[in-house]
């Protein structure tokens, strides 16, 4: 008789989002991560459904766009309105420039020249209030005016056959110059360049990215699955955006900027959980172990990162500008969405596909982890002499920013443009022949009736003032609304519109031509808009609004680090590391947009400014940006230093174990925003070279040199927080369960004191 043993059952697989006392970890991103982990269906078939609804709505609704009244700030944003609202016609003004350089304008073949055009463009039927009495100064040019019939919003649809009539008299008359510009001519090829530009850009940034991420993992599903997360991030927030334009109307270039961020983010939050699960996985973690544990840290990370792009992006707010709100409203939704994607659907994915992560391994690239044998080697080097190092990154970074304090902003001159259109090649010669002529200031007067013998005399004492002071020039006319409660005085302005001789001659204008003719008429109020007259008003907006946006993004960083890393020390190193990246990214952008270096090497005309928009909205993006990386690498410094390892041993840990994600997004983030400095526009060269530079000043200099460098000098000094601040909450930076320290290889030796 033979007896059997009956073996016991197997002890129950513990759950590795369980912490040791079976209690969930107290930390969101890693509680969001196990429950999406444990219902992998249900996250991942809510986050598909989810943007199906999101991209339906964008269908569905469509996206409400801001007027051309709404852009404005002070005395011209005030003007603006008062136009939209007086009742006059909605036309698109067009202009045709006659010139010779031999003929002068009262001979017989240049008049007939003129007549031929005025025929030619009221044979089109789609023109109305045609004006041929403009001369220029040396009598040899002439302008015949005019307006498109219908709608000034889609008048760029319908001026090509008025185009094609101009065409034809030049043609007839080629012994001059016969050419058409104006606002629909304008708006029709600048919409085709950038059209052009930014189809060409989002067709390059996805095999570029892609190309990145697959030299960075190795294998072609880990490489496509960031991308997956970023585009899906990207159509959702373009339905919400849907939603949200009806709070905040939208700009055209927020669909674009939200691309950019969405690549940005995604790829980024991908990227720190993935190289964290693969670092668990090549140290002997299961897959649910290494799972858990990315999410636990990396998790954690992406969280704070995100609120505090967010944070930063919604300084923009307080700019109260159409443009800046539009971008931070695109720009919240983008970064939330994709942060959100990373803590549910991501973890789910990973969890289902477990080590068939990295499918498709393309021979020599894949590595399951980095040795950090290169970073080892170079922060040996940093920390052997951590104050050499740090007053060296430092000064550079100083030397870098110096130029930033001769920063000149203006409005963008789009004339830079005219070597790719005709319609801005013309408007420059107009601008020649005519000062102000091609974009005219307007002078907006409002009374109780402008018709009135006292306001008349106003205006034609305007007149007679502006063109005295040289900063009006002719041609010069006035039109009044039906109600003749408005009238607009359209006149010359001397400059280009966007230099400091325009600049003056607002002022002039303001100050001087404005009080003086309408003295002591009572009721009457006039208020100078145009180009010229916006940018000043801008300028001083931004002047105004830049110290609260700065205050406020600095603050509400501060505080999240405080909160995030209980250290007083650590969030205002934070600061000021990031202060010293973006002074620097400034300083580079005025040497090479402002002084011109650039011109040659990335194909554009100094204006001899940067423009106005740019400096600030690179601050608050980069700041966010700059704070991605280092919540990341921060967080496993603070990792090791809660397990107990000395200051030195965490830094050094810290940095080499996120020295290939930062490399790998940084790389992937230069690249997307450089495509931009392959646009036509100027401003778009200066967003992209500005966000690209800083983002490797951020990864090399700041991240590699000086972060390491300081926190080994300050030691212990880092965790420093005050007895009055010991209520804040602890929070967890490590993994669920506490794995014990393991030695990958030799540490950079100890800092000589």
């Amino acid at each position: 008789m033979t007896t059997s043993t009956v073996l016991p059952p197997p002890p129950p697989r513990p759950d590795p989002y369980v912490t040791a006392r079976g209690k969930p970890p107290g930390n969101v991103a890693a509680r969001v991560a196990g429950w999406s982990a444990r219902h992998r269906t249900t996250a991942i078939l809510g986050w598909l459904l989810f943007v199906a609804v999101a991209t339906t709505l964008s269908a569905v609704l469509g996206t409400v766009n801001a007027e051309d009244s709404e852009y404005g700030h002070g005395d011209s944003g005030r003007a603006s309105e008062l136009i939209a609202a007086a009742g006059f016609p909605d036309r698109a003004g067009e202009l045709v420039l006659i010139r010779s350089d031999t003929l002068d304008a009262d001979t017989p073949a240049f008049r007939a020249a003129v007549n031929a055009t005025v025929t030619a463009v009221q044979g089109t039927g789609r023109v109305e209030n045609v004006n041929a009495g403009a001369v220029s100064a040396d009598r040899h040019a002439a302008l015949v005016t005019f307006d498109l019939t219908g709608p000034a919003d889609t008048a760029a649809d319908r001026v090509g056959p008025v185009r094609d009539a101009v065409a034809a008299v030049a043609r007839d008359h080629p012994d001059l110059l016969v050419a058409q510009t104006g606002d629909a001519s304008i708006d029709e090829s600048i919409g085709t360049i950038l059209s052009a530009d930014m189809h060409r850009m989002s067709l390059l940034s996805l095999p570029v990215t892609l190309g990145i991420l697959i030299v960075a993992f190795g294998a072609l599903l880990a490489a496509v699955l960031p991308m997956g997360l970023a585009l899906t991030a990207f159509a959702a927030s373009l339905g919400l955006l849907a939603v949200a334009s009806r709070l905040v109307p939208a700009v055209d270039t927020t669909m674009h900027l939200m691309l950019l961020m969405g690549l940005a983010v995604g790829v980024d939050y991908c990227l720190f959980y993935l190289r964290r699960e693969r670092e668990e996985r090549a140290l002997g973690a299961d897959p649910e172990r290494a799972l858990a544990i990315a999410a636990a840290t990396s998790g954690r990370a992406v969280l704070i990162s995100a609120l505090t792009v967010i944070g930063a992006t919604a300084g923009m707010f307080m700019t109260r500008d159409t443009v800046f709100e539009s971008l931070a409203t695109g720009t919240i939704l983008v970064v939330a969405i994709a942060a959100l994607g990373s803590l549910t659907v991501l973890p789910a994915v990973l969890s289902k596909l477990g080590d068939r992560i990295d499918l498709g391994r393309v021979p020599g690239l894949y590595r399951r982890a980095s040795n950090g044998r290169g970073w080892n080697r170079f922060l040996r080097v940093v920390l052997r002499r951590p104050g050499l190092s740090a007053v060296l990154a430092a000064g550079t970074l100083l030397a870098l920013a110096v130029p930033a304090l001769g920063m000149r902003t203006a409005e963008e001159d789009i004339t830079t443009l005219r070597s790719s259109s005709p319609a801005l090649d013309t408007f420059v010669r107009v601008q020649a022949a005519f000062p102000g002529g091609g974009d005219p200031a307007l002078i907006t007067v409002r009374a109780d009736d402008v018709t009135s013998p006292a306001v008349t005399a106003a205006i034609d004492d305007l007149k007679t003032r502006g063109l005295a002071s040289g900063a009006l020039h002719e041609p010069v006319t006035v039109e009044v609304n039906p109600d003749r409660t408005v009238a607009v005085v359209s006149a010359g302005l001397s400059g280009s519109g966007v230099d400091a001789t325009s600049e003056q001659a607002v002022r002039t204008v303001r100050e001087q031509v404005m009080p003086g003719a309408f003295a002591g008429v009572d009721g009457a109020e006039a208020l100078l808009t145009g180009r010229a007259a916006g940018s000043v008003d801008y300028n001083d907006a931004m002047g105004r609004g830049t110290p609260l946006v700065f205050g406020f993004v600095l603050g509400l960083a501060f505080l999240l680090l405080l909160v995030s890393f209980r250290s007083l020390v650590v969030a205002l190193t934070a600061i000021v590391l990031n202060l010293l990246s973006v002074a620097a990214a400034y300083g580079l952008l005025v040497l090479v947009f402002q002084h011109g270096w650039g011109e040659g090497p990335l194909g554009f005309e100094s204006s001899g400014s940067v423009t106005n928009w740019v400096p600030l909205f690179l601050f608050v993006i980069l700041f966010g940006l700059s704070m991605d990386y280092h919540v990341f690498v921060l967080s496993r410094i603070r990792e090791g230093h809660d397990r107990g390892w000395p200051t030195k041993l965490a830094v050094s840990r810290g940095i080499r174990s996120t020295a290939g994600v930062i490399t790998s997004a940084a790389v992937v983030m230069v690249a997307v925003f450089g495509l931009f400095v392959t646009g036509s526009l100027v401003s778009m060269k200066e967003l992209g070279f500005g966000l690209a530079v800083a983002v490797l000043i951020d990864a090399t200099i700041v991240r590699a040199v000086l972060l390491p460098s300081v926190m080994v000098l300050l030691r212990e000094r880092n965790w420093y927080l005050p007895r009055w601040l010991d209520w804040l909450p602890s929070l967890s930076h490590g993994e669920p369960v506490a794995l014990p320290p393991v030695v990958r290889e030799r540490d950079p030796e100890p800092a000589r004191t």
